[in-house]
């Protein structure tokens, strides 16, 4: 199966995250799964990579040519697919992902999980989408859904296949 993550580039200041996303990438590799990620070599993004690397899985990133002249690109993966902008990077990490998840990150990774989450609430994609609670991270975008649905502007049936995992345990249940 390809995983795809979306994270931040930066390491952030929790030192759970290195823990749990190196965690996250041994289990990917040691379990047969591949990862697709944004393709860098930075932060919690190339912990990530290298960790699955690591465990024996495959690692295909995505680039937009931006950032590969930036000089972000982690250079050991198995496959970098280079794009012209944003846009044509999540496209290109849909297409390849069979499943989502959203490790603790910022604008970028919510604004990639929110797509995932809409074509998921349209069944315009049908894949676990995944959002990694990890020290309750995700827990006011849960609120945020619930307070859709009290509010009747959303259905349970729209939030069907959009779960909030608080463990890595729970992450490896909602894929099986």
């Amino acid at each position: 199966m390809n995983i795809t993550v979306y994270l931040g580039a930066t390491p952030g200041n929790d030192p759970a995250l290195e823990k749990a996303v190196r965690a996250l990438g041994t289990w990917i590799g040691e379990n047969g799964h591949d990862l697709v990620y944004g393709g860098s070599c930075c932060g919690l993004m190339g912990m990530l990579a290298e960790s699955v690397l690591n465990a024996g899985g495959r690692v295909y990133g995505v680039e937009p040519q931006f950032f590969v002249d930036a000089g972000y690109v982690y250079d050991d993966i198995t496959t970098l697919y280079v794009t012209q902008d944003m846009s044509e990077r999540k496209a290109k990490m849909i297409e390849l992902g069979d499943a989502f998840i959203a490790f603790p990150g910022g604008t970028g990774t919510l604004e990639e999980i929110a797509e995932i989450m809409s074509k998921v609430a349209l069944h315009h994609l049908s894949a676990p989408c995944i959002l990694y609670d990890l020290n309750g991270y995700y827990t006011g975008l849960k609120l945020l859904l619930d307070q859709m649905l009290s509010s009747e502007l959303s259905t349970p049936e729209k939030l069907k296949g959009i779960t909030f995992a608080r463990s890595l345990d729970d992450i490896a249940a909602a894929l099986s």
